[in-house]
């Protein structure tokens, strides 16, 4: 029995001294219940909105202040025409436009119902319908000094853009077509140099007159051929199956999938470079990759629900750009003018993770 509690003691000690098991024991379920506990959830928080106020009087004033100081809602335009609703919802400034009409407070006043525009961004439909409904609640509030026995002294009229019909296609298409080429890419690719070290064939390729740039390439273009299919696919099932139509340039969103899926083997490559298994590059793969790409992208939960923290570390998710880049010229139909920004993101970590991976890469061979 004293030999069984050594064992046992042996045990808890090759643990304590390991840091990665430590850090998968403690570290993982400790970050799991942060992360899952802000970001899983059915409120919203911060959205931002843009006020058209052709009224400019009192109510009005007093309506737009409890919005805001509500905490829901955060105010970044004032717009002065209605020619300006589009392009701000376009650029994807606001989630939300409120328009007033004109003389608001004088038909409150004299009994007749004041007529508020909602106008919503519904290519995310069930945050459109949450903002809708906060929106609506906070007005019937403030309703009640106004009412006077007359229950509908405020007329909202909702009207939804990009998806009228509030489907939940136009969320999930877009999302599960940067998981699914963020998952496959990465994990094959980072799988593809793992096995040569586990089978031993990395010496082939180490005395080989091929340099680490071109081992790589050659790592990725079989990849990248492959998973561009895999878009290609998605697309089509997205619009004949699902009903998801194609807005903007197909060109561009077919360049804008083979730049992702440049960014997602590029970051295979680098997981597989710092990897000694196939076991460890796939374990790190689906970790590292699918929850964050499922939490923190945007795919599900609202970032502008999120705390300012994982804000800031949702930035560092690949798939984040490439939703609103879909979403953008899927849904949307913009065009280049709206999606730069995005797409210059992606071209960058791109790049970083290609030669971080070359150059840890070369430093193995050496």
């Amino acid at each position: 029995m004293k030999s069984f509690y050594g064992f046992i003691r042996k045990e808890f000690l090759h643990i304590f001294r390991d840091p990665r098991t430590l850090l998968i024991l403690f570290g993982m379920p400790i970050a799991q219940i942060m992360i899952f506990g802000y970001v899983v959830t059915n409120e919203i928080r911060d959205i931002p909105i843009a006020i058209l106020d052709q009224s400019k009087d009192q109510a009005t004033r007093e309506i737009g202040n409890k919005l805001i100081s509500s905490g829901y809602f955060n105010l970044v335009m004032n717009l002065t025409s209605l020619d300006e609703v589009e392009p701000a919802m376009k650029r994807g400034n606001v989630k939300e436009v409120i328009v007033f009409e004109p003389d608001f407070r004088k038909k409150l006043e004299s009994g007749i119902p004041g007529s508020v525009q909602i106008i919503a961004d519904a290519s995310d439909p069930n945050t459109a319908n949450l903002i809708v409904n906060y929106t609506f609640g906070i007005m019937q509030d403030y309703m009640k000094q106004y009412q006077q026995g007359k229950p509908n002294i405020i007329t909202p009229e909702v009207r939804m853009i990009y998806n009228e019909g509030l489907k939940g296609v136009y969320m999930f298409v877009p999302g599960t077509m940067a998981l699914i080429l963020m998952l496959i890419s990465a994990m094959m690719t980072s799988i593809s140099i793992s096995r040569e070290k586990e089978l031993g064939t990395m010496e082939v390729l180490m005395v080989s007159p091929i340099k680490p740039f071109q081992i790589v390439v050659g790592k990725v273009v079989p990849y990248i051929v492959l998973s561009f299919i895999n878009a290609v696919v998605i697309i089509l099932l997205g619009f004949f199956v699902f009903g998801l139509p194609v807005k903007g340039s197909l060109i561009l969103l077919l360049l804008e999938s083979l730049l992702f899926i440049s960014l997602a083997l590029s970051l295979g490559i680098l997981i597989s470079t710092v990897s000694n298994s196939q076991m460890v590059a796939m374990f790190i793969s689906l970790l590292g990759l699918m929850l964050p790409t499922i939490l923190l992208s945007g795919f599900i939960y609202p970032i502008e629900n999120m705390p300012l923290v994982l804000q800031l570390i949702s930035n560092l998710m690949p798939p984040k750009w490439f939703i609103i880049v879909i979403k953008n010229i899927m849904i949307k139909g913009e065009g280049w003018q709206y999606i730069w920004k995005e797409t210059l993101i992606m071209i960058g970590m791109t790049a970083f993770f290609l030669l971080v991976a070359i150059r840890k890469f070369k430093i193995r061979l050496e």
